[in-house]
């Protein structure tokens, strides 16, 4: 597992390499249609990762994808909500991104350990 942190303001796709690069190639990815370009696709297609990400509606021809493994994806979003839970980290009162980093890291911990 790992995060990267990145200004409000741009896209999550745009950390989605990062964040690929800093673990070992998952065999399947799960994301949202946010996730969804042929740039991120090709890549994961030359790790042999499996792509579980719905097509936008601008696609002319819809990518097929496992709409059963896509349901999986709410774990993905309840432990969004668990970190949440810690007011730290909902409201952002540290000013250093190295201390915000160490509060979610120390959250995510607790909240795997429990």
């Amino acid at each position: 597992m790992a995060f990267t942190l990145s200004p409000g303001n741009h896209a999550d796709i745009s950390e989605a390499p990062a964040l690929l690069d800093k673990c070992a190639a998952p065999t399947r990815l799960l994301a949202d249609k946010g996730y969804d370009a042929n740039s991120l696709r090709d890549r994961l297609a030359a790790t042999e990762t499996e792509a579980v990400i719905p097509s936008t509606r601008s696609r002319k021809a819809p990518i097929p994808y496992d709409a059963e493994a896509y349901h999986d994806r709410n774990l993905i979003e309840r432990a969004f909500c668990r970190l949440k839970d810690w007011r730290r980290i909902a409201t952002r009162y540290d000013k250093l991104a190295i201390n915000f980093a160490s509060a979610v890291a120390i959250a995510a911990i607790v909240i795997w350990w429990t």
